[in-house]
């Protein structure tokens, strides 16, 4: 399953170089996994209850185009792959034009939300790959 977010660039997230800052690229990649997470039911008090948390630990990001203020983003993230605590997001930032102005590999873990260590994937997360 594939999430899409559509977003507008605000002036507030627009650097001295008059293009979108390299750190916002990294929140809109979290927007769009957050909206990922809703789309498949796993809302954060749903993981909760089960016992789990989900920390990302690894983001290898390309930065292909500059976003400018007023662009119209569409960030896409989809499942690759899912280990035993571990899993990985693609992400995908498209302009209006249908250029890529980023993309990512995200490694997710979850992790047991008492001890704090990382614990097998719930079934509910693991069939969304």
């Amino acid at each position: 399953m594939q999430a899409n977010l559509e977003l507008i660039v605000r002036s507030t997230e627009i650097d001295v170089n008059g293009h979108v800052n390299n750190a916002k690229y990294l929140e809109y990649l979290e927007w769009g996994r957050e909206a990922w997470y809703e789309q498949a039911g796993l809302h954060y008090d749903v993981l909760l209850a089960m016992g789990v948390q989900t920390v990302t630990v690894n983001i290898n990001i390309n930065y292909r185009k500059e976003c400018r203020q007023g662009d119209r983003l569409t960030v896409a993230t989809t499942p690759e792959r899912a280990g035993r605590s571990s899993y990985v997001l693609k992400q995908e930032i498209v302009n209006e034009k249908g250029e890529l102005c980023g993309d990512a590999i995200v490694t997710c873990v979850t992790m047991d939300s008492n001890t704090r260590k990382s614990r097998e994937l719930p079934p509910e997360l693991r069939s969304q790959f």
